[in-house]
């Protein structure tokens, strides 16, 4: 899955990619260096980042898509928590809803997937990107993620969502601590117990960078090989990221040694 970020501030490439005539380049790239998946988002949901209104959020991701769709069949996801936004980059050709929340930010975001019926990615976080950092007191974090996630299950079947439909992210980065994302990429294998496929993003996160003091984003990509060799390993099925080229190449070396 190939991150395109059409934010002016997202951690990674925040602003790179605001124009769509940047953003239309990026995704070529993107596809041409072995994406299966777009993923597009119009809101950062770095630690710390403010809300934009979603009517500005729509204004980001539609044109992109709609473009897109146009030009190339790969499948788009959209990676929005707001149920208003989900329904539009549908309407304008996204074939998968991607929500940091876990269809817990917005009420009407689990029925809309059911509705619509199209993949969804349910992820673990605690509260918002603004407060999430503030949220990292866990007494077992890979015992109580997966408990979340299971919570997320149920809520989204409830809703009408298809349980073939269904894939979960154990959210590394997303309120938790440097020592919990370790011990969730080490514990991963449990996570295989829900049933569900999994998706893991670590690129170019904070975790590697203290790893490597590494402050800048783009200094990452060796370490984040590292990590999408570990999640490999350990049975990740889907990865998103942003350096597509190299990470194609860890991906498809991993899948021969780890998996045959």
């Amino acid at each position: 899955m190939g991150v395109l970020n059409v934010t002016p501030d997202s951690f990674s490439d925040g602003g790179e990619f605001i124009s769509r005539k940047n953003a239309l380049n990026q995704a070529q790239h993107l596809e041409i260096s072995g994406a299966d998946i777009l993923d597009i988002g119009g809101q950062s949901t770095r630690p710390g980042a403010e809300e934009v209104s979603p009517e500005e959020e729509i204004k980001r991701v539609v044109p992109v898509i709609e473009a897109l769709r146009s030009r190339s069949n790969c499948p788009i996801s959209v990676d929005t928590y707001r149920a208003a936004v989900a329904a539009a980059a549908l309407d304008a050709g996204a074939d998968i809803i991607n929500d940091v929340s876990g269809g817990t930010a917005d009420p009407e975001m689990l029925p809309l997937i059911g509705e619509r019926d199209v993949p969804a990615i349910l992820m673990h976080m605690r509260g918002t990107p603004k407060t999430m950092q503030s949220l990292t007191q866990y007494e077992d974090v890979v015992a109580e993620v997966a408990e979340k996630l299971q919570q997320h299950i149920h809520a989204a079947i409830a809703c009408g969502v298809s349980t073939q439909q269904l894939i979960l992210d154990p959210g590394i980065g997303f309120a938790k601590t440097q020592d919990q994302n370790l011990q969730l990429l080490r514990e991963l294998p449990q996570f295989h117990k829900l049933g569900y496929p999994l998706l893991l993003g670590v690129s170019r996160k904070s975790f590697i960078g203290r790893i490597l003091d590494r402050p800048e984003a783009k200094d990452r990509v060796w370490g984040t090989a590292a990590a999408c060799t570990a999640a490999i390993a350990a049975g990740a099925d889907l990865l998103r990221v942003h350096d597509l080229r190299a990470m194609s190449d860890v991906a498809r070396v991993a899948d021969v040694l780890f998996r045959g």
